[in-house]
């Protein structure tokens, strides 16, 4: 249970599947509220069952996101604290309670309502039938995780915010900098110093952004962030830095992992591809399954105010829980056969959008994107194989596949 337990704190068990889905269903069954005691990390409850991360999520006055919102090593929380001491810490809505959380989380929600959404979705098809027309132009075999997944949401995103597509390509690495720290490959460093840097090199773009948008108001998501006023005071910088990089990186990372994702999925199960091939009316069911199939974030943390009972275990008020997404969204006595991937299940109550108060912003956006992607991609398609072996990253966070080589024929 200890070793299944330290698989949460373990980087590299998120890009090995079947060793953390092994520990995870091991937990849910013995021991779902479980202390965790890892090398290098502070001690924390593991929540695995789908009914108690969302227990925890409804009660958002009783379990904060500040001041560990997000699994870090002991020394990286160190840091972190010492350096929002200082005011120069990363503050996004995901480090946020009320009543700062819900003023901030409202400077940016009308770009992400319903409205603002059915207006961005024709610009959204236009540039999925793009990065499916790019898979043409690569011939028969590419990358699909490097070289479309990636670049599709990346453009939805940035686009929306209004930043120049010169700047895509460094939007993308330092994302893939601050989501892989704990990647061999995608990380900047291993040193804390250096994931932190990372930061420190978005809030100098962002920083120029926001002198430039308060200069010159534009009609973007970048300006309306640039130039919000609380209590008729502007954002200070590393809010308003903050704002963007949550925005930025989130708002693409997660949807990219999405479609390599379901487009892996799909592959392993060609009668779901037949189906869903045939019975269009059914990809907004198998968007939402693809979400639950990849569940790109893995966990948030929260604090306990007071003395909470759970499952028979007090967790005291101080203590740390990590809300497992992938966990709950495995869960067998929410999902029927739920390591069975099901384009048409119904219902779906999956929880990788988190759920409450801090559900997530983009969630509309995401399944706009993924549902355009597919809708334009499977028409075309004739076959599809893998052409290699697929990766995924190693994070704690964050994280999908970070190559998937496939073979295909495409009109």
């Amino acid at each position: 249970m200890e070793e299944a337990g330290r698989a949460l704190a373990d980087p590299k068990a998120y890009a090995d599947e079947a060793r953390l889905h092994e520990a995870l269903a091991l937990l849910r069954r013995e021991s779902p509220v479980q202390w965790v005691e890892a090398p290098d990390y502070t001690p924390f409850w593991a929540i695995t069952k789908h009914a108690d991360v969302l227990e925890i999520e409804r009660n958002h006055e009783i379990f904060l996101n500040a001041p560990r919102p997000l699994l870090g090593t002991a020394e990286f929380d160190e840091l972190n604290r010492q350096r929002a001491e200082q005011g120069i810490a990363l503050r996004t809505l995901i480090h946020m309670d009320d009543p700062d959380h819900r003023v901030i989380r409202a400077i940016g929600a009308d770009w992400f309502r319903p409205r603002a959404m059915r207006a961005l979705e024709p610009r959204v098809k236009e540039l999925a039938k793009r990065y499916v027309d790019r898979m043409v132009e690569f011939g028969s075999e590419c990358d699909f995780a490097q070289q479309v997944a990636v670049h599709f949401p990346l453009y939805v995103i940035l686009s929306l915010l209004g930043l120049p597509e010169s700047d895509f390509d460094r939007m993308l690495k330092l994302t893939q900098e601050l989501f892989g720290g704990d990647d061999d490959e995608l990380q900047r460093g291993q040193s804390n110093e250096e994931k932190l840097q990372v930061l420190l090199d978005f809030f100098a773009y962002f920083q120029s952004l926001t002198d430039e948008r308060r200069k010159h108001p534009t009609d973007d998501l970048a300006s309306a962030i640039a130039n919000a006023r609380i209590d008729g005071e502007p954002l200070n910088d590393f809010d308003t830095a903050s704002y963007y990089v949550i925005i930025a990186t989130a708002g693409h990372d997660t949807t990219s992992a999405t479609i390599a994702g379901g487009l892996q999925a799909l592959i392993q199960h060609p009668d779901q591809r037949e189906r869903l091939t045939k019975n269009p009316e059914l990809m907004p069911l198998a968007v939402d399954e693809m979400i639950r199939w990849v569940t790109p974030v893995k966990e948030f943390m929260r604090t306990a105010t007071r003395d909470y009972d759970l499952r028979g275990a007090t967790i005291r008020k101080g203590d740390a829980v990590l809300l497992s997404y992938p966990s709950a969204n495995r869960d067998e006595e929410v999902f029927d056969e739920p390591f069975r991937f099901d384009a048409g299940r119904d219902p779906n109550k999956h929880l990788a959008f988190g759920f409450g108060v801090h559900y997530c912003l983009g969630a509309a956006l995401a399944r706009i994107e993924v549902r355009a992607f597919f809708e334009e991609l499977l028409p075309r398609l004739g076959s599809i194989e893998f052409a290699g072996p697929a990766e995924s990253i190693a994070t704690t966070f964050v994280g999908g596949l970070k190559r998937l080589p496939v073979r295909y024929s495409l009109a």
